[in-house]
C-alpha cells in the first residue's frame, strides 16, 4: 500500500495538474470503486460542472477541494493508481473511474484489486465517514512537531518502536517500508520500547522520521517489484534504489557490513541490521 511519500508525490502532481480546472464529465465503470455511494449518479452529479480548487492530503488519503464546498476523497488502497491520459489513449481493463475536464487530459483511476475508493462528501462529514481520519496523529511532513513534543509522544506510550511508528493515531502515513528505513537510519531495533529511549535516541529517531520521508518524497516514493505504485505519468518512483534494509535480507548492511536480517513482526516482514541497530 502506498505510504506517505508516495501519496504526497501524487498529491503534488495532481494539485499542479488539476488545480483550477473544471470537471466536464465523470464515467464510472465499476461501482466498487465508489462503494460509499448508492449509485453512480449520486457520485457523478456532485462532480460534473464543478471546479477543483486544490489537492491536499490527510495521512494516506487525498482530499480534492471543490468550489462547490464538497470534497472528493481518494484512497489508493493496495493497487490503486491515478494516471494522466489523453482522451484518445487506450483504456486499461482495470480503469474504474474517468474524470474528464473542459480542457486538458483526463485523470483515470486504475485499480486491479479494487481495495481503493473514491467518494464525495463535505469537510464536516469527512471524519464521520472515515473513522481513521478522525483519530489521525501528527503529520511529519505537513505539520512536524518539535523533537521535545515527539519525545513526549514516545514516552507516553509503551509500544515497540515499529508499532509506534505505524500507529496512524500517533503518526500519520508511515507503513512497513518506511518504518524499517527510519529505524535503520536511527540505529534502533524495531522491538525497542518507545518509553525506554534516551534523549539522544529520541533526537536520532525524530531526525530520521523527518529526513527519511522528505528524502523519499524527493525521489518520488518507492516502487517495489510488483510495480503497483507509479506517479501521475505512469513512472515508477526512485527511492527504492536508496533502501538501506527493506527487502535487502542477506545483503551487506551499508553502514557496518553485517548481513541484513528479516523477521516476522505482527504478521509483517521486518528488515533490520542485528549489528548496528540496537
Amino acid at each position: 500500500m502506498p505510504e506517505l511519500p508516495e501519496v504526497e508525490t501524487i498529491r503534488r502532481e495532481l494539485d499542479r495538474e488539476v488545480g483550477g480546472r473544471k470537471i466536464k464529465a465523470v464515467e464510472v465503470t465499476n461501482n466498487r470503486s465508489i462503494r460509499r455511494h448508492t449509485n453512480k449518479k449520486q457520485f457523478t452529479s456532485r462532480l460534473e460542472g464543478v471546479k477543483i480548487k486544490n489537492v491536499q492530503r490527510k495521512g494516506k488519503y487525498l482530499i480534492v477541494n471543490l468550489d462547490s464546498g464538497d470534497i472528493l476523497v481518494i484512497h489508493l488502497g493496495m493497487s490503486g493508481q491515478l494516471l494522466r491520459h489523453a482522451t484518445k489513449d487506450p483504456v486499461d481493463k482495470h480503469n474504474h473511474v474517468t474524470i474528464s475536464f473542459t480542457q486538458g487530459p483526463q485523470i483515470r483511476f486504475v485499480d486491479p484489486r479494487t481495495f481503493g475508493e473514491m467518494f464525495v462528501t463535505t469537510p464536516d462529514e469527512l471524519n464521520a465517514t472515515v473513522e481513521e481520519l478522525a483519530h489521525l496523529g501528527m503529520d511529519p511532513v505537513d505539520q512536524p512537531v518539535s523533537w521535545v513534543v515527539f519525545g513526549r509522544l514516545l514516552h507516553s506510550h509503551q509500544l515497540k518502536l515499529k508499532t509506534f511508528l505505524m500507529d496512524q493515531s500517533i503518526i500519520a502515513g508511515i507503513g512497513n517500508i518506511y518504518s524499517d528505513e527510519i529505524l535503520w537510519h536511527a540505529g534502533l531495533r524495531y522491538d525497542r520500547i518507545s518509553n525506554d529511549l534516551s534523549s539522544q535516541e529520541i533526537r536520532r529517531l525524530y531526525r530520521s522520521v523527518v529526513e527519511t520521508l522528505h528524502e523519499a518524497i524527493k525521489h518520488g516514493g518507492s516502487t517495489l517489484s510488483d510495480q503497483q505504485y507509479v506517479n501521475l505519468s505512469g513512472k515508477a518512483g526512485g527511492y527504492q534504489q536508496f533502501h538501506e534494509v527493506y527487502d535487502r535480507d542477506k545483503l551487506a548492511c551499508r553502514r557496518c557490513r553485517a548481513v541484513v536480517t528479516k523477521a516476522k513482526f505482527q504478521s509483517r516482514t521486518t528488515f533490520y541490521c542485528e549489528e548496528c541497530q540496537i
